[in-house]
């Protein structure tokens, strides 16, 4: 049976019980990148929030198929791609290339799938011809443009009006619309960019109409969740409402949206268009992918998250070592004796406890995934942890596998103590090398040679092989006749 939860619903404006349209399957949808250029730390905070959404659904036993798309072509891919002599959707290519490596740092794994634009044409001119037959839509030279006007609960997600839409009297109104706050569906085909054929003449789609176009056909015309920025609320997401629901005829489009507060430097949102970014290789590579993702769930996914070069994610990286820190002290004992070592076993009330936190982890993620209160709770279990500190050593493998058990939980939802694998090692082998290396790093540090190359002899007699590479140290296993 899955687990009932609550969310926070934006058009709704309030917290409510999660209902799936088809228990327990799950169509989740989330705005991606437009990769016109190296993603931002901002776009990592919006896909760790919905990696952790998919992350608990599924302990909750639903079935999720999570779409994350990819605009891989619009004005700002064409403008790029013209600057620097390129080819547009290549150039995406790259970009996208580049974060699909971020995320696979941090450990970013939920998304099922991230179509391209570009390969969803026919979806997208059926999408816009219907939404011609039905009135909604008029073509004009080549443009096809959806008239706001004749859906009325177009404003009703971000709460904008009509009238506020529409320019004074000193702002020239583009003469091919009805009305300036009509949109582009469809546009004609300019000199050198990309276009198709289509029955208005060859051309390229608008940005809203891709995403409906993707989703009514991987998820339906109706599904579960759709998330994204609450930047995105307007105009994007209300667009994609009106198109979708003028197409089929069917609402709502979506039973819950989500929304993420935006990661905001210098008082501003982080955005490539305002040139306040900090790039999100950089910060992978300087502060590791534990630190970065602890960083945006230790605050409330709706709320703005402000961030200071140079200090936002040292105070982060502060605080992600005392969180790890008794975690590490479990494995590194592990690591002495093994998961089958002898010794103490818990009190029951420590054992209770320990197997009875992640429950309570679940009940605070089921209303609106709190995470930065399941960090709270967790650096609780910590703070108990170490008043035991002493007493680990005489304690038996399986009392010290217990103690770890909220751990387990977090690296699970949470993502934030993830396993490093070998393709040849189970996952429990693989966490007590870590352990060992770490214990190395930190010998090496107070200027323990001695007990670091001893740590590395003793992993060689294992079959490991450590490989130093400036400030990270990976492993991999001996190669036969290889020392």
């Amino acid at each position: 049976m899955v687990r009932a939860f609550r969310v926070y619903d934006t058009l709704s404006r309030e917290v409510r019980a999660f209902v799936p349209r088809e228990s327990p399957r799950v169509g989740l949808f989330v705005c991606g990148l437009t990769p016109y250029a190296e993603a931002h730390i901002g776009h990592g905070r919006t896909a760790i929030t919905f990696d952790v959404v998919a992350r608990a659904l599924r302990r909750w036993g639903y079935h999720v198929f999570y779409v994350q798309n990819v605009t891989n072509l619009d004005d700002r891919l064409i403008a790029r791609g013209q600057a620097e002599g390129r080819d547009p959707l290549e150039l995406a290519e790259f970009h996208f290339q580049g974060w699909l490596r971020g995320m696979d740092q941090l450990d970013a794994r939920a998304v099922n799938l991230y179509p391209f634009a570009t390969d969803y044409m026919p979806e997208i001119i059926a999408q816009v011809s219907t939404l011609i037959d039905r009135g909604f839509a008029y073509a004009v030279e080549g443009d096809v443009y959806y008239e706001v006007a004749k859906f009325p609960d177009y404003g009703q997600l971000s709460g904008q009006r009509l009238e506020a839409l529409r320019p004074g009297a000193r702002v020239e109104m583009d003469p091919k619309k009805r009305a300036p706050e009509d949109f582009a569906l469809w546009k004609a085909a300019k000199p050198g960019e990309p276009a198709w054929a289509s029955p208005w003449g060859p051309g390229r789609p608008g940005w809203h109409i891709e995403d409906t176009a993707i989703t009514g056909r991987l998820l339906g015309d109706q599904y579960d969740i759709h998330g994204g920025g609450e930047d995105l609320k307007f105009p994007h997401h209300e667009a994609e409402i009106a198109q979708a629901e003028g197409a089929s005829g069917k609402k709502p489009l979506v039973n819950y949206w989500m929304h993420g507060g935006m990661l905001q430097m210098h008082g501003e949102k982080m955005a490539k268009s305002v040139g306040n970014v900090s790039g999100l290789e950089g910060a992978l590579r300087r502060y590791g992918p534990e630190v970065l993702r602890f960083y945006y769930l230790n605050a409330n996914y709706r709320s703005p998250l402000n961030y200071e070069e140079g200090k936002s994610l040292e105070e982060a990286r502060e605080g992600y070592a005392t969180l790890a820190q008794p975690y590490r002290r479990l494995r590194e004992e592990l690591l002495r004796g093994g998961l089958t070592r002898p010794g103490r076993e818990l009190p029951p009330e420590i054992a209770k406890t320990a197997t009875e936190l992640p429950l309570r982890l679940d009940e605070i993620l089921a209303e609106d995934f709190q995470t930065r209160e399941a960090i709270a709770a967790l650096y609780g279990w910590g703070r108990m942890l170490n008043e035991w500190s002493a007493k680990l050593e005489g304690l038996s493998g399986a009392a010290l596998v217990t103690l770890g058990t909220p751990y387990r939980w977090a690296a699970e939802v949470l993502g934030l103590f993830p396993e490093r694998t070998s393709a040849k090692a189970p996952v429990e082998f693989s966490a007590l090398v870590q352990v060992a290396i770490e214990a190395r790093g930190r010998a090496r540090n107070r200027g323990d040679f001695g007990e670091a190359d001893r740590i590395r002899q003793s992993l060689l007699q294992a079959g490991i092989v450590l490989e130093d590479q400036g400030t990270e140290t990976r492993w991999q296993w001996k190669r036969d006749g290889v020392a």
